[in-house]
């Protein structure tokens, strides 16, 4: 079957929704919408990344495109194939990981949970043991295939996932948060093994919560709120529509309430502010004007920390959600 435009994914107005069961003496059902009505679509040989708030609708999205969910409406193809119509032929050319321990059994070693999940894929012997030595090498547990997963740490686990999840040479990879958890040096080695896997011709779906991260990987990203999909397009279109060129992150003991009479002297030059804990973030595009006002603050220590930096994807992230939210 022919793929539109060189579609590897096609969502159009996919929807999900689940039922919670309410009441003592009487007991109701009621809609809860996982998903809203997203669309998208995702080239091949592109990394797509799929970034939102938690209960956003993305793990539920990842779960009906790789066939573990039902659409309750909407349609997905994957290949020019039907995820619902066509799920026997669809799940030979995917990949899945969903982060944790979950699909892999802990007593066992990493390589019997290897031949394991290559004997469900109904793959031949020869190819089993020649394909676990080669993907042991590239997600590198060499060595430690013989020790049972429970004694790996979370990046070892989350390897071992990958491996698992490429034992059929997929064409097409969903990765659900896949360094969730591990340490700033696991999750460098992932990161770096999801590039390995582009280079090497995959397809590659994303969701994460680290904004570097998918600003780092993803050739297009996907903003999900509320089961829909807000904003659209790559890293650098994103932060070119940030409200301000510029932050100026601000810290204070009293947070916003130490600099509320000099706010309204700047506000004028502000296109809008951001307060987590004791930092205020001011987004603007004339910051030396506004480091003139707050000079005699830094000097009096009212402010006790002041950096200005250019906006993250993580300022525009949150920007996008905050006005979506009002």
């Amino acid at each position: 079957m022919q793929i539109e435009n060189d579609h590897i994914i096609n969502v159009e107005n996919l929807q999900k929704t689940f039922y919670s069961i309410r009441g003592f003496w009487k007991r109701e059902k009621h809609p809860v919408q996982a998903v809203q009505g997203i669309s998208f679509s995702v080239r091949k040989g592109e990394l797509f990344g799929i970034v939102g708030p938690n209960g956003a609708g993305k793990t539920t999205t990842v779960k009906m495109l790789s066939t573990l969910l039902l659409p309750t409406s909407g349609k997905a193809t994957i290949f020019g194939l039907d995820v619902v119509k066509d799920t026997n032929l669809v799940r030979p050319r995917i990949g899945f990981t969903f982060g944790g321990n979950k699909g892999l059994y802990s007593r066992l070693s990493g390589l019997d949970n290897l031949k394991y999940f290559a004997e469900l894929y109904k793959l031949e012997p020869d190819i089993i043991t020649r394909r676990i030595k080669e993907l042991l090498e590239v997600v590198g547990l060499t060595g430690r295939e013989n020790d049972r997963v429970e004694t790996y740490s979370s990046g070892m686990q989350q390897r071992l996932h990958l491996a698992r999840a490429l034992l059929h040479d997929p064409e097409l990879i969903f990765l659900d948060e896949p360094t969730v958890g591990i340490d700033p040096v696991g999750a460098r080695e992932i990161r770096q093994l999801v590039k390995d896997l582009i280079k090497r011709g995959k397809t590659i779906l994303l969701t994460s919560h680290y904004m570097y991260e998918v600003e780092e990987l993803c050739d297009r990203i996907a903003v999900v709120n509320h089961g829909k999909v807000i904003a659209l397009d790559t890293p650098a279109a994103l932060k070119t529509q940030s409200s301000g060129d510029c932050v100026i992150a601000i810290q204070t003991p009293n947070g916003e309430q130490s600099l509320q009479g000099k706010l309204e002297s700047i506000q004028k030059y502000l296109t809008q502010t951001h307060t987590s804990g004791d930092t205020l973030s001011l987004y603007t595009r004339s910051p030396s004007k506004v480091l003139n006002e707050l000079a005699p603050l830094l000097e009096q220590n009212i402010i006790t920390n002041i950096e200005v930096r250019n906006a993250t994807l993580e300022d525009v992230y949150v920007d996008i959600i905050k006005n979506h939210a009002a």
